[in-house]
């Protein structure tokens, strides 16, 4: 085995795989902060559902009907009725998702960064390139994710459909995959691709080029190099700003 071989089984793993070691911290990224914020978005869906569905049934009497009022009575009641850990009910397709959409979007954008379009002589990555970068990083990671953001959306309707007394469709997040796909087939996974990817463009419009300024203010004014340890650290400084906007 030549020299070149041995150095480079010798690197960490993150240098050796810089694309793949970034999908997969930025998938865990996403995972850590859905698990701390999916409380608040299921709060928020069974809000919502719920004045759906007495809406539905009891129209402009259906305020007075609705069991549960703003988000904090709402987390109590889930806890009292249901148990603590359902705050935490449907998160699977939820972790899928981020996984795949934060992975892909960030492996995206370093890939237009680095190979596509290229830094200045300065090494800084000028605004505009940043702004395109972000949008198109968007629509690919969005493309992705889609089937799984599809079955989130669909094991989130199992809610309303269990307050108006309906029978549930879906036994899991992995039936419900196979349903869809039976369904509809390998197109069905994408139902609902178009506004998704436009949304998604806009959104990493603001969140990459935020992520990209935050890390190169990092190496520029910190000991902190232009590493994985840094792109970590960006990455969770963007992902809690989402998370409290959410």
């Amino acid at each position: 085995m030549s020299a070149p071989e041995d150095e480079e089984r010798l690197l960490p793993l993150a240098q050796r795989w810089p694309r793949a070691s970034k999908f997969l911290l930025s998938g865990c990224a996403a995972t850590v902060a859905e698990l701390a914020t999916f409380p608040l978005d299921l709060t928020k869906t069974r809000l919502q559902i719920q004045g759906e569905a007495a809406l539905a049934r009891l129209g402009h009497g259906a305020r007075e009907a609705a069991p549960y009022r703003g988000m904090v009575r709402t987390a109590l009641g889930i806890v009292q009725e249901e148990g603590f850990l359902k705050l935490w009910q449907g998160v699977t397709p939820a972790i899928y998702r981020h996984i795949v959409y934060s992975g892909g979007r960030m492996v995206t954008y370093e890939h237009l960064r680095e190979v596509v379009f290229g830094k200045g002589e300065d090494k800084h990555y000028p605004l505009w390139k940043s702004v395109i970068g972000g949008m198109m990083a968007g629509v690919v990671g969005q493309f992705l994710a889609n089937p799984t953001d599809l079955v989130k959306v669909q094991m989130q309707m199992e809610g309303k459909r269990k307050l108006e007394g309906k029978p549930l469709r879906f036994r899991g997040v992995h039936h419900a995959f196979a349903k869809i796909l039976a369904e509809g087939g390998v197109r069905g996974l994408w139902a609902g691709w178009v506004p998704n990817i436009q949304r998604a463009a806009l959104v990493n419009m603001g969140d990459l080029t935020t992520y990209d300024t935050v890390k190169h203010y990092l190496v520029l004014n910190t000991p902190l190099e232009d590493n994985i340890m840094t792109h970590g650290l960006s990455s969770n400084l963007i992902g809690s700003h989402k998370a409290t906007q959410r």
